[in-house]
């Protein structure tokens, strides 16, 4: 039975992350502001109207650089602080400050872009001449400066960023304070619910009526909220709009889109190819978890369950570390460092309490180490969740080390490739050390389930909300609760078919992914994967000089295009050939599974 969660002050301190890496006390964070606080004065004072030539551009940019040295470890430690706990008011303070703070700082040193696009093109080719340290940055700008604005209207806009990112504050105060569940029963017991529990526990519950009420209660008090979380949605897209017309581009996807570096033909590619030719095979997989479990029908609630559930090993956060270890080997002895330290340094956030944001992720806050967020549960499911973000703490671990503070962040096309890549890897290593049918049945339901599940049908059917969302908006047009009700419950269905009955709830899927307020992000799971399945496999086959040129990539952070990161690592994803070898691979793994039931339980399935 799932408990109610603890307050964040009865936690075990050694699952919990350590932040005094990043700043030791409360005083210490404090004096860092107050610090770069003068330091952005003092850079301001020394640069504002003084780039005029190729030497002062160079000399600009190195102070720049030093600046967001100091602010990122600043901005990290607000948001981690706050993600832990978000009914702690001292962390809404303290995030809510540093908000209010980082827009003033960037509207004090908007001047840099424009001064630097006010230079002639002869002088910033010199500056990129001189300078290899800047020369990206400088490219990026010059791509950038049909959309540049006039300096004033820059330094305005800048001045209210944390206004324009309020949305995404507004929808996390609605969904991890405002919102509280009541428990909800089943045959006169009574079952605690909460969001980390629902999407930890519940949605993956064998018990079918249970599982079937938290779905059903989930849903009815989580609708309460959605004429609230649409109208903060809604605020979210008309800003975003409005920004793509005021910054000229012909329409809202190729804004979206401009900083990923990758145009339309990609994005809907990784969409309708999924959509149209995907679907055959999960209908099959959701009909195999039907004819398993005995279901009279297969609902929208149903479809987290796993394939076997008595085999569902639990885990420990210690025994999590070894199968770290020993699936990410190949990656070598500096990569394996890094995993150790990150369990040995309390890197991660492993503790389950009120107030904690949902699911899991990583910070990579430049001149620090990497930090994970995850709530524990000790599925063995978990091991996929870590190695996961594991794949992006030991993406810019080497990142860092190789670039500076502007070109260690790739695209967001690519930002899910290393993250995959190591579900991949842990997923081959569990495969690899054992022959019994039943560990094999549930190793390969894990990566359909858990990797191929999550990222080509959840995120993916996301995508396909998204685009119609933006397709609206571009058009001039508003959203609100039914509206995206109808969308999302559309896409649903499409995908689905016959094979799962959307029941009522399924359409508020939406209101639950903080996703929608990062621009187009949800697509770019499947993008990740897509590269990082072909990856694997050329590991697979050609061992360490595969794990090489991957550690190159990883390395060569922002420095190159999503396109660029592909093909050093053997991928081209200008054709269709690496997403369809995916969607390939995926049918099989279902066949596979249909094939190891049978043999497992001695009948075939329907």
């Amino acid at each position: 039975m799932v408990k109610g969660l603890p307050a964040r002050s009865e936690v075990t301190v050694e699952e919990t992350w350590n932040l005094e890496d990043l700043f030791s006390s409360e005083k210490e964070y404090q004096d860092a502001i107050s610090e770069l606080v003068q330091l952005v004065d003092s850079f301001h004072s020394n640069f504002k109207g003084k780039i005029t030539d190729s030497n002062s551009a160079i000399e600009a940019l190195t102070g720049y650089a030093a600046v967001y040295e100091k602010f990122t470890p600043i901005g990290a430690y607000a948001s981690l602080a706050f993600s832990t706990d978000q009914t702690d008011n001292e962390a809404q303070m303290r995030s809510g400050k540093f908000s209010s703070i980082a827009a003033s700082i960037s509207s004090k040193l908007s001047f840099v872009d424009s001064e630097l696009l006010e230079l002639s093109m002869d002088e910033l080719n010199e500056a990129m001449n001189k300078s290899e340290e800047y020369a990206h940055y400088l490219k990026e700008l010059i791509r950038q400066k049909p959309h540049q604005l006039h300096p004033e209207v820059e330094k305005t806009l800048a001045a209210y960023s944390s206004s324009f990112s309020a949305p995404y504050g507004l929808y996390n105060t609605t969904k991890m304070v405002d919102l509280s569940f009541e428990d909800f029963e089943v045959n006169g017991k009574k079952y605690p619910l909460s969001y980390v529990s629902f999407e930890g526990d519940w949605e993956a519950e064998t018990d079918t009526e249970i599982r079937r009420a938290a779905f059903d209660s989930f849903s009815k008090q989580i609708k309460n909220y959605q004429h609230t979380t649409a109208k903060t949605y809604d605020m979210k897209l008309q800003i975003e709009k409005t920004t793509s017309d005021l910054r000229g581009y012909d329409n809202i996807f190729d804004y979206l889109l401009f900083d990923q570096e990758v145009d339309q033909s990609l994005y809907n590619r990784q969409i309708d190819l999924i959509t149209s030719e995907l679907a055959p095979h999960m209908r099959k997989y959701a009909k195999l978890l039907q004819d398993v479990h005995g279901l009279d029908k297969m609902t929208f609630a149903d479809l987290k369950i796993p394939l076997d559930p008595s085999y569902e090993p639990k885990i420990t956060i210690e025994e999590s570390k070894k199968y770290m270890n020993d699936a990410l080997a190949i990656m070598g002895d500096d990569y394996l460092d890094m995993v150790n330290r990150s369990f040995d340094e309390r890197w991660i956030d492993f503790a389950q309490n009120t107030g904690k944001s949902t699911g899991a992720f990583c910070s990579s806050p430049y001149g620090s180490h990497p930090y994970i967020l995850i709530s524990w549960s000790s599925r063995m499911n978990e091991v996929f969740v870590l190695a996961h973000e594991l794949g992006h703490a030991g993406h810019f671990y080497n990142a860092h080390k190789k670039q500076n503070v502007f070109n260690s962040r790739p695209s967001l096309y690519f930002i899910e490739a290393p993250s995959t890549m190591n579900e991949m890897l842990m997923a081959n290593h569990l495969l690899e050390n054992s022959d019994d049918p039943k560990f094999k049945r549930w190793v390969i339901s894990s990566i359909v389930a858990r990797t191929y599940y999550h990222n080509f049908v959840t995120h993916l059917l996301e995508a396909a909300y998204q685009r119609k969302v933006y397709e609206r908006v571009n058009s001039g047009e508003n959203v609100n609760a039914g509206i995206l009700n109808e969308i999302k419950r559309g896409v649903l269905e499409e995908f689905w078919g016959d094979a799962v009955e959307i029941t009522p709830g399924a359409e508020l899927t939406w209101m639950r992914q903080p996703h929608y307020y990062m621009g187009l992000y949800p697509y770019t799971y499947s993008a990740g994967l897509t590269i990082s399945t072909q990856v694997s496999k050329r590991i697979l086959s050609e061992g360490e000089s595969a794990v090489a040129d991957w550690l190159e990539v990883l390395q060569a952070g922002g420095t190159k295009t999503p396109v660029e990161l592909a093909q050093m690592a053997g991928v081209d994803v200008t054709t269709e050939q690496p997403l369809r070898d995916t969607i390939a691979y995926i049918g099989e793994l279902v066949d596979e599974l249909i094939k190891l039931t049978e043999e497992i339980e001695g009948v075939a399935t329907k």
